[in-house]
């Protein structure tokens, strides 16, 4: 059993007492710590996990986001004069800012300092990609490629020297002739994907304490942002409760799910009946129906096929809302998830995504298994027990 209070120990000193010139080290912990929820089927092995740098900069995309506002940035740091004789806090603060103004431009309307993380989470997909602007993926792509390398340094000076908590980032492809017996890799990693290397008690800590690392984290930035604006000599300094309220916002879905909603209506029409899973009504031709997110974008912001499901749209506005399922909710709902998704895989165009965000979400499910639907709903059910037991979060 690993020993999760000196991972503990281990985590809170690089929180509170490393040397820190940036909020680096606070946001790399910050996106470990929600990778390791993300993957519910990974580090049950004993194993160590390999975990992309692409899959942190996604990550870092959502929580910087609220700082590169345009007419508003929040400095993170000290300011370095780059070898263009521009003053930055942060290296990959131009390419962000860049993205954060297509991903607008692309979307209009009001913004939110949560729009990084749906950007982020629409942007990796890559069936989605030709619905998007080829600018906003190239900025996209910018955007990570220069976080991936800004995410070194936090990595190599995390705890009392150099590369003493986390080793050196590795390729995949690199793992498989060194280490394959020893370490799991997150779904979805291509051979040449660097990774940070995340040891069994660590990971193990990341999955026991997580409320507590998240809450941590977060009054750690905080605290370090309002005393950098402090010490900067800023006329109008921002105060921690600001930062706070940027750090915690909650994402809210403005993509209408068109394409979802148009081929659900096709299958439909076929003559295919959908159950919603959290009231039992029959959603047929003449229902009204929500494509409801079984985990809500508030709590875990994904428009992945297995997390989308037609419901009853009076109980998901007024009942079920950004909440969890409870167990014995889930165990009810298990048998209309399944549905759901065997209805998805008589649509080709459904199966095909559905079976790819399975994929890169649970990669022990085989899409060839006999009774496939059934493998992602316990997969799901695994996925949103984890998360709300991790984060002691709402349910109905």
């Amino acid at each position: 059993m690993p020993n999760t209070d000196h991972g503990g120990r281990v985590i809170s000193t690089i929180l509170r007492h490393d040397a820190k010139t940036t909020s680096y080290k606070l946001a790399l912990i910050r996106a470990i710590n929600d990778v390791a929820i993300s993957y519910p089927d990974i580090g049950h092995s004993g194993s160590s996990v390999a975990v992309p740098l692409t899959l942190l900069a996604e990550r870092w995309i959502g929580y910087y986001w609220p700082f590169v506002d345009p007419n508003k940035p929040i400095l993170q740091g000290s300011v370095a004069r780059t070898t263009r004789g521009q003053n930055q806090d942060m290296g990959f603060r131009a390419a962000l800012t860049a993205l954060r103004i297509s991903w607008e431009t692309f979307s209009g309307g009001n913004t939110k300092p949560s729009d990084g993380f749906l950007a982020a989470n629409e942007l990796r997909r890559k069936e989605n990609t030709d619905q998007f602007p080829a600018d906003l993926v190239t900025r996209f792509d910018e955007a990570k490629t220069s976080i991936i390398s800004a995410l070194v340094e936090p990595i190599r000076y995390a705890g009392p020297g150099d590369w003493s908590v986390f080793q050196r980032p590795t390729t995949v492809n690199e793992l498989a002739g060194l280490q394959r017996n020893k370490v799991e890799t997150i779904p979805g990693a291509g051979v040449r994907d660097r990774c940070l290397i995340v040891n069994t008690e660590l990971w193990q800590t990341f999955r026991s304490l997580s409320l507590w690392i998240e809450a941590l984290c977060i009054h750690e930035w905080c605290l370090f942002i309002e005393k950098r604006q402090r010490n900067s000599g800023t006329l109008d300094p921002i105060k921690r409760g600001d930062v706070y309220e940027l750090l915690t916002d909650q994402p809210s879905n403005r993509r209408p799910l068109t394409w979802e909603r148009n081929l659900i209506d096709l299958l439909i029409a076929e003559g295919h009946v959908f159950t919603c899973p959290w009231t039992q009504k029959r959603i047929t031709s003449r229902s009204r129906y929500d494509v409801d997110h079984v985990m809500p974008l508030s709590v875990y912001p994904t428009n992945e096929l297995w997390n989308l499901v037609p419901s009853d749209p009076e109980f998901n506005q007024r009942s079920k809302r950004d909440r969890l399922p409870s167990l014995a909710r889930l165990k009810q709902a298990q048998p209309h998830l399944a549905r759901t998704y065997w209805c998805y895989l008589q649509s080709s165009s459904l199966a095909r995504v559905l079976t790819k965000d399975v994929e890169m979400r649970f990669g022990s499910i085989n899409s060839e298994i006999t009774n496939y639907e059934l493998g992602v709903t316990a997969a799901v059910v695994r996925f949103v027990e984890l998360v709300g037991d991790a984060r002691n979060l709402s349910r109905f």
